[in-house]
Parts: structure tokens; sequence; C-alpha cells
């Protein structure tokens, strides 16, 4: 490979959920659960599609991240916007461009 001829990697990124209210995920109301587990199922379809690279809560339940790859920035907005727990809004979501420098296999 020539110097400078890196292989180009789908870019990716991560956004960070925080619940527009306070103990959301342990007092959520039945359309709240429903909207919570359309949320997990959307994303349980990004990683079987293999765009999703991890996700998940902190456990305080401050907040949670969500990291994927996507085609484009517009692409990555697109993906994040139809989040139903964004499209919702029980939750805000801030995009950054990410690079995953290392991650282990287990």
């Amino acid at each position: 490979m020539m110097c400078g001829a890196r292989k180009r990697e789908m870019p990716t990124f991560i956004y960070v959920l925080k619940p527009k209210r306070a103990c959301l995920i342990d007092d959520a109301s039945a359309e709240e659960e429903e909207r919570l587990e359309e949320h997990f199922e959307y994303l349980q379809r990004a990683l079987e599609q293999g765009m999703l690279i991890l996700a998940g809560p902190c456990l305080d339940g401050e907040f949670g991240v969500v990291v994927f790859r996507a085609t484009s920035e517009r692409a990555a907005v697109e993906f994040m916007e139809r989040d139903p727990a964004v499209k919702h809004e029980l939750m805000t979501a801030e995009l950054f461009p990410f690079r995953v420098s290392l991650m282990g296999t287990g």
C-alpha cells in the first residue's frame, strides 16, 4: 500500500442520549415503556445490519450512548432522529463524530 493510501472505512459516530425527565427508566408510564421497547428494537435491528457498534446506558440512568457507522454525517443525523426515544421526545440526543481506537472482543 502506498503512503497516505489508507483504506477508507465508513465513518463512525456517537450520540449521547439524556432522559428528558428524571427516573424515566425506573418510573416509565405504559406509553413510555412501549417507546423504550421500540428504541431497543430499533438499535437491535441496527446491530443485526452491522451498523451498530455498541449501545447502552450508564447505570445511574443519567445518559446512554450509541456508537454506530453511517455513510455520512447527514445519514448519522437521520439515524439518530429516527431513534424512537428521540423521535417521541423521551430523550434528547447529541451527535459527535467518533473514532474507535481500541475495542475488545468480549
